[in-house]
Protein backbone atom coordinates (compact mmCIF):
# COMPACT_ATOMS: atom_id res chain seq x y z
CA UNK A 1 0.00 0.00 0.00
CA UNK A 2 2.68 2.43 1.01
CA UNK A 3 4.21 1.82 -2.72
CA UNK A 4 0.47 3.51 -4.43
CA UNK A 5 -0.26 6.43 -1.98
CA UNK A 6 0.25 9.73 -3.07
CA UNK A 7 0.75 13.21 -2.46
CA UNK A 8 -2.73 14.94 -2.60
CA UNK A 9 -3.06 18.97 -2.77
CA UNK A 10 -6.54 20.61 -1.71
CA UNK A 11 -6.84 24.26 -3.59
CA UNK A 12 -9.31 26.82 -1.75
CA UNK A 13 -9.90 29.85 -3.43
CA UNK A 14 -10.66 32.67 -0.94
CA UNK A 15 -12.03 36.30 -1.58
CA UNK A 16 -12.84 38.16 1.74
CA UNK A 17 -13.12 35.03 3.95
CA UNK A 18 -11.58 36.27 7.23
CA UNK A 19 -14.66 35.25 9.10
CA UNK A 20 -14.67 31.45 8.35
CA UNK A 21 -11.35 30.80 7.02
CA UNK A 22 -9.50 29.52 10.03
CA UNK A 23 -12.17 27.56 11.19
CA UNK A 24 -12.48 25.98 7.42
CA UNK A 25 -8.93 25.30 7.60
CA UNK A 26 -8.41 23.44 11.02
CA UNK A 27 -11.19 21.31 9.96
CA UNK A 28 -9.18 20.47 6.23
CA UNK A 29 -6.29 20.25 8.31
CA UNK A 30 -7.89 17.15 10.71
CA UNK A 31 -9.26 16.11 7.52
CA UNK A 32 -5.68 15.55 6.29
CA UNK A 33 -4.38 14.01 9.17
CA UNK A 34 -7.21 11.47 8.59
CA UNK A 35 -6.03 10.37 5.67
CA UNK A 36 -2.65 10.38 6.10
CA UNK A 37 -3.54 8.47 9.79
CA UNK A 38 -5.65 6.02 7.04
CA UNK A 39 -2.21 5.59 4.73
CA UNK A 40 -4.63 7.47 1.89
CA UNK A 41 -2.45 10.21 1.01
CA UNK A 42 1.61 10.77 1.60
CA UNK A 43 2.25 13.26 5.21
CA UNK A 44 3.84 15.62 2.53
CA UNK A 45 0.37 16.35 1.75
CA UNK A 46 -0.97 20.18 2.11
CA UNK A 47 -3.51 22.84 1.35
CA UNK A 48 -3.27 25.45 -1.16
CA UNK A 49 -5.29 28.58 -0.06
CA UNK A 50 -5.44 31.16 -3.42
CA UNK A 51 -5.98 34.44 -2.31
CA UNK A 52 -8.05 36.54 -5.02
CA UNK A 53 -7.45 39.94 -4.49
CA UNK A 54 -9.07 40.06 -1.07
CA UNK A 55 -9.91 43.35 0.90
CA UNK A 56 -9.75 41.76 4.56
CA UNK A 57 -7.29 39.77 6.63
CA UNK A 58 -7.98 36.64 4.14
CA UNK A 59 -4.56 36.95 3.07
CA UNK A 60 -2.84 37.50 6.75
CA UNK A 61 -5.01 34.56 8.16
CA UNK A 62 -3.38 32.46 5.15
CA UNK A 63 0.05 33.78 5.97
CA UNK A 64 -0.29 32.97 9.86
CA UNK A 65 -1.38 29.57 9.12
CA UNK A 66 1.43 28.98 6.69
CA UNK A 67 3.63 29.80 9.67
CA UNK A 68 1.93 27.40 12.08
CA UNK A 69 1.67 24.60 10.18
CA UNK A 70 4.80 25.09 7.48
CA UNK A 71 4.23 21.58 5.94
CA UNK A 72 0.48 21.22 5.43
CA UNK A 73 -0.43 24.65 4.56
CA UNK A 74 1.00 26.76 1.13
CA UNK A 75 -0.67 30.11 -0.01
CA UNK A 76 -0.97 32.10 -3.65
CA UNK A 77 -1.82 35.29 -3.23
CA UNK A 78 -3.46 37.31 -6.73
CA UNK A 79 -1.86 40.94 -7.47
CA UNK A 80 -5.98 42.03 -8.08
CA UNK A 81 -9.33 40.16 -7.95
CA UNK A 82 -9.62 38.21 -11.10
CA UNK A 83 -12.78 35.88 -9.97
CA UNK A 84 -13.50 32.59 -8.64
CA UNK A 85 -12.86 30.56 -11.86
CA UNK A 86 -9.22 32.15 -12.36
CA UNK A 87 -8.18 31.73 -8.73
CA UNK A 88 -9.14 28.40 -8.67
CA UNK A 89 -7.14 27.61 -12.25
CA UNK A 90 -4.04 29.46 -10.68
CA UNK A 91 -4.54 27.25 -7.79
CA UNK A 92 -4.78 24.08 -9.89
CA UNK A 93 -2.02 24.84 -12.34
CA UNK A 94 0.31 25.49 -9.06
CA UNK A 95 -0.95 22.29 -7.64
CA UNK A 96 0.40 20.22 -10.89
CA UNK A 97 4.47 21.03 -10.10
CA UNK A 98 3.93 19.75 -6.49
CA UNK A 99 1.06 16.98 -5.81
CA UNK A 100 0.07 14.10 -7.84
CA UNK A 101 -3.28 15.17 -7.35
CA UNK A 102 -5.49 18.18 -6.74
CA UNK A 103 -8.58 18.31 -4.84
CA UNK A 104 -10.85 22.01 -5.36
CA UNK A 105 -13.23 23.08 -2.64
CA UNK A 106 -14.56 26.54 -1.62
CA UNK A 107 -13.72 28.24 1.26
CA UNK A 108 -17.08 27.82 2.81
CA UNK A 109 -16.94 23.85 2.81
CA UNK A 110 -20.29 23.66 2.06
CA UNK A 111 -19.19 20.63 -0.09
CA UNK A 112 -19.08 17.77 2.11
CA UNK A 113 -14.99 17.03 2.89
CA UNK A 114 -16.05 13.68 4.33
CA UNK A 115 -16.27 12.84 0.38
CA UNK A 116 -12.72 13.15 -0.25
CA UNK A 117 -11.86 9.82 1.18
CA UNK A 118 -13.87 8.08 -1.85
CA UNK A 119 -12.43 10.79 -4.29
CA UNK A 120 -9.13 9.61 -3.61
CA UNK A 121 -10.03 5.83 -3.18
CA UNK A 122 -11.46 6.69 -7.12
CA UNK A 123 -8.32 8.31 -7.80
CA UNK A 124 -6.35 4.53 -6.67
CA UNK A 125 -8.72 2.53 -9.07
CA UNK A 126 -7.10 4.57 -12.15
CA UNK A 127 -10.01 7.48 -12.18
CA UNK A 128 -7.95 11.11 -13.61
CA UNK A 129 -10.95 13.21 -12.66
CA UNK A 130 -13.08 12.47 -10.16
CA UNK A 131 -16.56 15.24 -9.72
CA UNK A 132 -18.39 15.84 -6.81
CA UNK A 133 -22.65 15.71 -7.89
CA UNK A 134 -24.98 16.64 -5.40
CA UNK A 135 -27.64 13.77 -5.21
CA UNK A 136 -30.14 16.61 -4.57
CA UNK A 137 -31.05 19.94 -3.99
CA UNK A 138 -32.96 20.54 -1.06
CA UNK A 139 -30.55 22.27 0.97
CA UNK A 140 -31.00 25.47 -2.07
CA UNK A 141 -34.19 28.00 -1.92
CA UNK A 142 -36.90 27.69 -4.72
CA UNK A 143 -35.56 30.18 -6.95
CA UNK A 144 -31.91 28.40 -7.05
CA UNK A 145 -32.77 25.46 -7.26
CA UNK A 146 -34.64 26.04 -10.38
CA UNK A 147 -32.50 28.62 -12.11
CA UNK A 148 -29.49 25.91 -11.60
CA UNK A 149 -31.74 23.15 -12.99
CA UNK A 150 -32.56 25.49 -16.07
CA UNK A 151 -29.11 26.45 -16.30
CA UNK A 152 -27.91 22.77 -16.84
CA UNK A 153 -31.15 22.11 -19.28
CA UNK A 154 -30.13 25.06 -21.69
CA UNK A 155 -26.21 24.11 -21.66
CA UNK A 156 -27.31 20.45 -22.78
CA UNK A 157 -29.48 22.13 -25.46
CA UNK A 158 -26.90 24.59 -26.39
CA UNK A 159 -24.38 21.54 -26.94
CA UNK A 160 -22.05 21.98 -23.88
CA UNK A 161 -20.82 19.26 -22.42
CA UNK A 162 -21.33 19.57 -18.28
CA UNK A 163 -22.30 17.38 -15.46
CA UNK A 164 -25.12 17.36 -14.46
CA UNK A 165 -25.30 19.13 -10.64
CA UNK A 166 -21.54 19.65 -10.48
CA UNK A 167 -19.69 23.01 -9.44
CA UNK A 168 -16.11 22.74 -8.85
CA UNK A 169 -15.64 19.96 -6.15
CA UNK A 170 -13.32 17.67 -8.00
CA UNK A 171 -10.52 15.66 -7.98
CA UNK A 172 -7.43 16.10 -10.92
CA UNK A 173 -4.98 13.72 -11.38
CA UNK A 174 -1.44 15.68 -12.47
CA UNK A 175 -1.77 14.14 -15.72
CA UNK A 176 -5.07 16.10 -16.03
CA UNK A 177 -3.83 18.93 -14.78
CA UNK A 178 -0.86 19.22 -17.08
CA UNK A 179 -3.81 18.62 -20.37
CA UNK A 180 -5.93 21.80 -18.45
CA UNK A 181 -2.68 24.08 -18.50
CA UNK A 182 -2.38 23.52 -22.31
CA UNK A 183 -5.61 25.12 -22.68
CA UNK A 184 -5.00 28.91 -22.89
CA UNK A 185 -8.31 30.47 -23.16
CA UNK A 186 -8.61 33.92 -21.11
CA UNK A 187 -12.46 33.21 -21.09
CA UNK A 188 -11.85 30.59 -17.73
CA UNK A 189 -15.25 28.35 -17.48
CA UNK A 190 -14.08 24.95 -15.46
CA UNK A 191 -16.75 23.10 -15.42
CA UNK A 192 -17.08 23.50 -19.26
CA UNK A 193 -13.25 22.75 -19.76
CA UNK A 194 -12.03 20.05 -17.12
CA UNK A 195 -15.39 17.16 -19.17
CA UNK A 196 -13.09 18.51 -22.37
CA UNK A 197 -10.42 16.49 -21.39
CA UNK A 198 -11.34 13.19 -21.74
CA UNK A 199 -9.21 10.90 -19.46
CA UNK A 200 -11.04 8.04 -17.16
CA UNK A 201 -13.75 10.08 -15.01
CA UNK A 202 -16.15 9.39 -12.21
CA UNK A 203 -18.57 10.32 -9.92
CA UNK A 204 -19.15 10.19 -6.28
CA UNK A 205 -22.61 11.86 -5.43
CA UNK A 206 -23.14 13.92 -1.95
CA UNK A 207 -25.59 16.16 0.38
CA UNK A 208 -24.51 19.53 -0.09
CA UNK A 209 -24.50 21.61 3.37
CA UNK A 210 -26.86 24.41 3.54
CA UNK A 211 -25.39 27.67 3.57
CA UNK A 212 -24.60 29.55 6.82
CA UNK A 213 -23.95 33.11 5.46
CA UNK A 214 -25.54 34.60 2.40
CA UNK A 215 -23.89 33.77 -1.14
CA UNK A 216 -21.12 35.90 -2.60
CA UNK A 217 -22.52 34.01 -6.27
CA UNK A 218 -25.10 36.74 -6.61
CA UNK A 219 -27.71 36.51 -9.45
CA UNK A 220 -26.08 38.67 -11.97
CA UNK A 221 -22.64 36.79 -11.10
CA UNK A 222 -24.60 33.58 -11.85
CA UNK A 223 -25.98 34.59 -15.14
CA UNK A 224 -22.62 36.12 -15.91
CA UNK A 225 -20.83 32.88 -15.49
CA UNK A 226 -23.35 31.00 -17.19
CA UNK A 227 -23.70 33.18 -20.28
CA UNK A 228 -19.68 33.13 -19.74
CA UNK A 229 -20.20 29.26 -20.24
CA UNK A 230 -22.19 29.47 -23.14
CA UNK A 231 -20.52 31.85 -25.35
CA UNK A 232 -17.06 30.12 -24.49
CA UNK A 233 -18.10 26.53 -25.73
CA UNK A 234 -21.49 26.59 -27.94
CA UNK A 235 -21.86 28.25 -31.24
CA UNK A 236 -25.47 27.17 -31.22
CA UNK A 237 -26.48 30.26 -30.26
CA UNK A 238 -25.11 32.11 -33.73
CA UNK A 239 -26.86 29.17 -35.47
CA UNK A 240 -30.31 29.72 -33.49
CA UNK A 241 -30.04 33.03 -34.75
CA UNK A 242 -29.22 32.24 -38.68
CA UNK A 243 -32.58 29.90 -37.85
CA UNK A 244 -34.79 33.11 -36.44
CA UNK A 245 -33.35 35.01 -39.69
CA UNK A 246 -35.05 31.82 -42.47
CA UNK A 247 -38.26 31.68 -39.92
CA UNK A 248 -38.42 35.91 -40.23
CA UNK A 249 -37.59 35.78 -43.70
CA UNK A 250 -40.30 33.24 -44.35
CA UNK A 251 -42.87 35.26 -42.07
CA UNK A 252 -41.64 38.28 -44.20
CA UNK A 253 -42.80 36.62 -47.51
CA UNK A 254 -45.82 36.04 -46.02
CA UNK A 255 -46.65 39.27 -44.91
CA UNK A 256 -45.71 40.64 -48.59
CA UNK A 257 -48.47 38.47 -50.17
CA UNK A 258 -50.84 39.41 -47.82
CA UNK A 259 -50.16 42.90 -48.57
CA UNK A 260 -50.71 42.03 -52.67
CA UNK A 261 -53.66 40.24 -51.95
CA UNK A 262 -55.09 43.18 -50.24
CA UNK A 263 -53.61 45.49 -53.29
CA UNK A 264 -54.89 43.68 -55.95
CA UNK A 265 -58.55 42.73 -54.38
CA UNK A 266 -58.74 46.35 -53.41
CA UNK A 267 -59.89 45.73 -49.43
CA UNK A 268 -59.06 49.01 -47.37
CA UNK A 269 -57.01 48.56 -44.23
CA UNK A 270 -55.58 50.60 -41.54
CA UNK A 271 -52.20 49.01 -41.21
CA UNK A 272 -50.60 51.41 -39.04
CA UNK A 273 -50.86 49.12 -35.89
CA UNK A 274 -49.22 45.90 -38.37
CA UNK A 275 -46.46 48.58 -39.12
CA UNK A 276 -45.65 49.41 -35.85
CA UNK A 277 -45.72 45.81 -34.38
CA UNK A 278 -43.73 44.55 -37.34
CA UNK A 279 -40.72 47.25 -36.51
CA UNK A 280 -40.72 46.54 -32.94
CA UNK A 281 -40.41 43.00 -33.17
CA UNK A 282 -37.53 43.28 -36.04
CA UNK A 283 -36.05 45.56 -34.24
CA UNK A 284 -35.68 44.05 -31.26
CA UNK A 285 -34.68 40.46 -32.96
CA UNK A 286 -31.93 42.69 -34.70
CA UNK A 287 -30.42 43.81 -31.51
CA UNK A 288 -30.48 40.91 -29.57
CA UNK A 289 -29.08 38.98 -32.93
CA UNK A 290 -26.49 42.32 -33.39
CA UNK A 291 -25.88 41.49 -29.14
CA UNK A 292 -25.23 38.23 -29.74
CA UNK A 293 -22.76 38.12 -32.20
CA UNK A 294 -20.86 40.86 -30.26
CA UNK A 295 -20.43 39.07 -27.69
CA UNK A 296 -18.44 36.12 -29.70
CA UNK A 297 -16.50 38.97 -31.27
CA UNK A 298 -15.63 40.50 -27.94
CA UNK A 299 -14.54 37.22 -26.28
CA UNK A 300 -12.47 36.66 -29.80
CA UNK A 301 -10.98 40.21 -29.29
CA UNK A 302 -10.47 39.40 -25.49
CA UNK A 303 -8.50 36.25 -26.62
CA UNK A 304 -6.54 36.80 -29.42
CA UNK A 305 -4.44 39.92 -27.42
CA UNK A 306 -3.42 36.53 -25.09
CA UNK A 307 -3.02 38.91 -22.00
CA UNK A 308 -2.28 36.62 -18.10
CA UNK A 309 -5.21 35.52 -16.98
CA UNK A 310 -4.02 36.15 -13.67
CA UNK A 311 -0.43 37.91 -11.75
CA UNK A 312 0.53 36.43 -8.98
CA UNK A 313 2.26 38.33 -5.69
CA UNK A 314 3.17 36.15 -3.75
CA UNK A 315 3.83 32.31 -3.79
CA UNK A 316 4.40 31.20 0.19
CA UNK A 317 6.24 27.69 -1.42
CA UNK A 318 9.07 29.91 -2.78
CA UNK A 319 9.81 30.75 0.51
Amino acid sequence: MMETIKKICIVVPCYNEEVILRHSAEQLLAKLDSLVGQKLILPESFLLFVDDGSKDRTWEIISQLKIEHPLQVSGLKLAANRGHQNALLAGLLNAKDHADAAISIDADLQDDIDVIDQFIQEFYQGNDIVYGVRSDRTSDSFFKRFTAESFYKLMEFLGVKTVYNHADFRLMSRRALRALAEYQEVNVYLRGMVPLLGYRQSIVLYKRKKADRPTKYSLGKMLFLAWDGITSFSVRPIRLISLLGIVTLLFCMLMLLRIMYVKFFGYTVDGWTSIVALMLLFGGIQLLSIGVIGEYIAKTYVEVKHRPRFNIETDLQEK
